[in-house]
């Protein structure tokens, strides 16, 4: 799963033709700490200094649907430290070097770096920081791909992998012609600007006060004043379409290709559990764009008030890199011996910020989940990017814990969809999967800004971006009342979670409305100070679970 899905970017569903013409209040009720009164919508734009932090927010005071995560610390951590927790991240590579995550990665103390040898008889060689279960591969099929390629499982399976895989394909050769077009438009436009201002940098104001009774530079007026409704400068638009070209070139180079084998490289046979002897223990980055493991670690665990870039929900923690997410779907095996890994390793919290539609070899990965349960490890899995209702059995999204809407295979894992900043009825964002069974509670994910590669930092949105809010509370939770079992930790959370009433739209489909209590098994969005109340009652003995 991506960060950030170019099929339901800004540009996404905008006519080529368009580009080219240039021409209440509602009654909350939050448990088990007050009764919030009426909150108003918010209707001014967020500042740049709330847009950066936004998750932090809380919407009594703040009028946006964050977390609670200031006021928690103000009002409920204050000096407290806790006990450290180790949040294992399963995803892409990380920045090891990042100026707000060196000084909270895991080290795993028991091994010696660089001699090639597993000092501390773990069954992994030169595992500091974690492991890299990729090896030296970054980009890879999506399993519908592999399914097809490998002759994977049932006609039934084939048949439907088939059918995904045409629809998606050609959906992806059509969006990149449509991102080249317009990106081809918004360069031109762009230097016709700069000839006729005779300067390299201008400011939307610079730009529409333009009088020309030229055609063609009318026109380029035009089109670059479109383009300000989906960024603030023109160097962001032409920066976001050039990545948009690149993801749907990539999807037909690489994730759509049926002659595509990025495994070949790694030395195993993905599809064989007891072939293990694979990997390395370096879990850094292999390319300038895998920033999504960077992201996701800063939402989490960025370093708190050091004023460098951003903080993340929780301190006192330690991220454990564990590289197994490939640009593409992740495999089956990746995934079950890298939630094995982080349980035998320490990890109490493992985040999940991945998924994909298929999955032949999901006994694997249940199983690795009942065995994170036996070692109290709590995971937290993003549900998803694609808009839609996971209770209905055409949607699947792998991993799960549960088949169907059937019961859960074990009470250790919490799905998590994403909201947006704008409380009401468009708060939960357009991208994210949603169902009453199969996801657990909202949290913030649209646009959140945290690390990325190389000491930068950056807004990006997905329910990958929700996941790591939820890992940040449970961290806390865990690191301030340590007796806490994952599965107590999971009900917490969900149940004090803030309740909210609106009816909200889903998929970005305004046909397509449910009361928010109805779109989550918890109703609830995560929040950081009920949940720290909630959890000094329960460890007190004061409250029942």
């Amino acid at each position: 799963m991506r960060a950030y899905s170019f099929r339901r970017a800004a540009f996404w569903g905008l006519p080529l033709s368009l580009v080219l013409s240039g021409c209440g209040a509602t009654q909350l009720v939050s448990t088990p700490i007050e009764n919030i009164d009426s909150v108003p919508l918010k209707i001014t734009e967020l500042t740049e200094a709330e847009q950066q932090r936004w998750q932090h927010a809380d919407l009594r005071q703040d009028t946006i649907p964050g977390m609670s995560v200031d006021r928690a610390y103000k009002e409920v951590v204050g000096n407290r430290k806790g006990k450290t927790v180790v949040v294992a991240v399963l995803d892409s590579g990380i920045d090891l070097e990042h100026e707000d995550l060196k000084a909270v990665l895991w080290t795993n103390k028991g091994e010696k770096p660089g001699n090639g040898k597993d000092d501390d008889g773990n069954g992994f060689v030169d595992d500091i920081h974690g492991y890299n279960f990729l090896g030296e591969s970054y980009h890879e099929q999506l399993e519908m791909a592999r399914i097809l390629r490998l002759g994977l499982g049932d006609a039934s399976l084939q048949q439907r992998a088939r059918a995904n895989l045409e629809k998606d394909a050609a959906e992806a050769a059509s969006n990149k012609q449509q991102y080249e077009q317009i990106l081809q438009a918004v360069r031109n436009a762009d230097a016709a600007v700069k000839a006729h201002l005779g300067k390299e940098t201008y400011t939307e104001e610079e730009l529409r006060a333009i009088k020309t009774s030229d055609p063609q530079l009318q026109q380029s007026v035009g089109i670059l004043g479109q383009m300000y409704a989906y960024a603030d400068s023109i160097p962001e638009v032409l920066e976001e379409l050039t990545e948009g070209v690149t993801y749907f070139t990539n999807q037909l180079n690489y994730h759509l290709n049926l002659e595509f084998n990025g495994r070949e490289s790694v030395g195993d046979n993905p599809y064989d559990l007891t072939d293990t002897d694979y990997g390395n223990g370096n879990p850094r980055i292999r390319a300038e764009d895998e920033s999504h493991g960077t992201h996701v670690a800063g939402i989490i665990a960025a370093v708190r008030g050091n004023g460098v870039g951003m903080d993340g929900v929780a301190q006192n923690v330690q991220i454990m890199s564990v590289r197994m997410v490939p640009d593409g779907d992740e495999y089956d095996k990746d995934v079950a011996l890298a939630i094995r890994y982080a349980a035998d390793n320490g990890a109490k919290i493992i985040n999940a910020s991945f998924g994909k539609s298929f999955s032949p070899n999901a006994e694997w990965v249940y199983d690795a989940i009942r065995y994170a349960a036996e070692k109290d490890v709590l995971i937290i899995h993003a549900a998803g990017n694609d808009g839609l209702d996971l209770d209905r059995p055409e949607n699947p999204n792998f991993p799960n814990d549960q088949k169907g809407t059937g019961p859960e295979i074990a009470d250790n894992v919490i799905t998590v969809g994403s909201l947006d900043a704008a409380y009401g009825s468009r708060m939960v964002s357009s991208f994210s999967n949603y169902g009453t069974s199969n996801v657990d509670i909202f949290a913030p994910g649209g646009q959140i800004y945290s690390t990325m590669p190389g000491n930068e930092y950056k807004l990006q949105g997905g329910t990958s971006m929700a996941a790591p809010a939820v890992s940040g509370v449970a961290a806390m939770v865990r690191s301030l009342y340590p007796s806490l079992t994952a599965s107590q930790v999971k009900k917490i959370i969900l149940q004090s979670g803030l309740a909210v009433r609106p009816n909200v739209v889903l998929g970005g489909d305004a046909n397509n409305t449910k009361a928010f209590s109805e779109v989550s098994k918890s109703g609830r969005i995560a929040n950081l100070y009920n949940a720290l109340i909630m959890a000094e009652k329960w460890d007190k003995g004061t409250l029942e679970p």
